[in-house]
């Protein structure tokens, strides 16, 4: 097999961009040139590693099983130049996270500091995206771990085997609103016979968990705002447009201070699992190190979750 490392680096742009014109352009060539060494690289391989058929492009299965492995190949290579260069000042390898946002800004510093704590010194380069572009980089190479609350809806739809996890701790959501004068949260689940919500976007799973519990409650609200960020339903709800429920680890702070206030029992708080996902298809030295330790118990990762009060 005679494969061009130039050959897996447009590979992967074209992965990213979905668009041979766009790709191409990336790659300082012309779309012809470009699309030649596309076919070249699948007639190497012996594989069909684009449907050409659909606009925006697509990969075919093979393709994107191999785009994990040309990534992979291509971040190994620049790895090496980098030492042979000693542009790492001895880093070493640097390890890719893709984490939701509110598990970027809650939970992740902590986490690498207990890291740091126990004796593992990994460097890491940290991306705060929304799941869905987490699950997508994970799947396409586009990072080494991925730390996401789990979801067992999304669950079901990845290969355990090629992305295996592992149970990093437990939070909790919780209804949460800003206080009155009087120190007083200013809306009430319990006592009052429809509350303003601040509400999730339709398809973000944190939305889905709340929706289940506000059906089986039998709330009555009124939806009066809606995002997809957590952090973006805690600044509405500091400044009193109404009730949100928020993920414990992001407002460890306004909590302790006295800026928001828990609005419900018990009976409204929404269990949330913390887990870590990586590719068992990449090979990164550092990567695979973590693992055993986080494995073999010699880094606890529950350490660094979120202590409940």
């Amino acid at each position: 097999m005679n494969l061009e490392s130039k050959w897996l680096e447009d590979f992967s742009a074209l992965a990213s961009t979905r668009s041979f014109s766009q790709a191409a352009e990336r790659r300082f060539v012309t779309q012809p040139a470009f699309s030649r060494r596309i076919r070249s690289l699948e007639a190497a391989l012996g594989l069909t590693l684009v449907n050409r058929s659909r606009t925006p492009i697509e990969l075919t299965e093979a393709g994107q099983l191999f785009l994990v492995t040309a990534r992979t190949v291509v971040d190994q290579l620049s790895e090496v130049l980098r030492h042979l260069h000693h542009l790492e000042g001895g880093q070493g390898e640097v390890i890719q996270v893709s984490a939701a946002h509110s598990l970027a800004s809650g939970f992740f510093p902590r986490w690498v500091a207990q890291l740091r704590n126990d004796g593992l010194n990994i460097a890491t380069r940290l991306v705060a995206t929304n799941v869905g572009d987490a699950v997508h980089a994970l799947r396409e190479g586009g990072c080494d771990l991925m730390l996401a609350f789990y979801d067992p809806d999304a669950a079901l739809q990845m290969d355990a085997e090629i992305f295996p996890s592992l149970h990093m701790g437990n939070t909790e959501m919780l209804p949460v609103c800003a206080v009155g004068p009087d120190g007083k949260p200013l809306f009430d689940l319990e006592g009052e016979a429809s509350v303003p919500l601040l509400a999730y976007s339709a398809g973000a799973f944190l939305g889905r968990s709340v929706n289940l519990l506000l059906r089986q409650r039998n709330l009555r609200y009124t939806t009066v705002y809606e995002t997809a960020m957590a952090d973006s339903l805690k600044s509405m709800a500091l400044e009193g447009m109404g009730i949100a429920w928020v993920p414990k680890l992001s407002m460890r702070g306004e909590l302790e201070r006295g800026e928001l206030a828990i609005c419900g029992g018990s009976q409204w708080h929404v269990p949330l699992e913390i887990r870590l996902y990586r590719c068992a298809l990449v090979r990164k030295a550092n990567v695979r190190l973590l693992w055993r330790k986080l494995e073999g118990g010699s880094v606890d990762p529950k350490v660094s979750q979120t202590p409940e009060k």
